[in-house]
């Protein structure tokens, strides 16, 4: 009768959410001839979305991920590894 309560986490989820979300614009980026680590870190910085290729919808899919957010996850995986 007392069960025990179940937690999850939804900045896990996001997280995951977003390796997958980059994951495909990595995908896009390369399948296009670009370097999609020069091109990724070039939108990370300047937020302009032209360093994303239109192709397989990685432009419209960056939009999506909230910049800030991203560079909070990308320091703490780079910490912790």
């Amino acid at each position: 009768m007392h069960e025990k309560t179940m937690t999850f986490s939804v900045h896990e989820d996001k997280e995951s959410e977003m390796k997958k979300t980059l994951t495909i614009i990595y995908d896009a980026l390369k399948e296009k001839g670009y370097n999609p680590i020069n091109q990724l870190v070039g939108y990370i910085l300047s937020e302009d979305p032209t360093y994303i290729t239109t192709y397989n919808n990685a432009r419209s899919l960056i939009r999506h991920i909230d910049r800030d957010e991203l560079l909070q996850v990308l320091v703490k995986n780079y910490l912790n590894d």
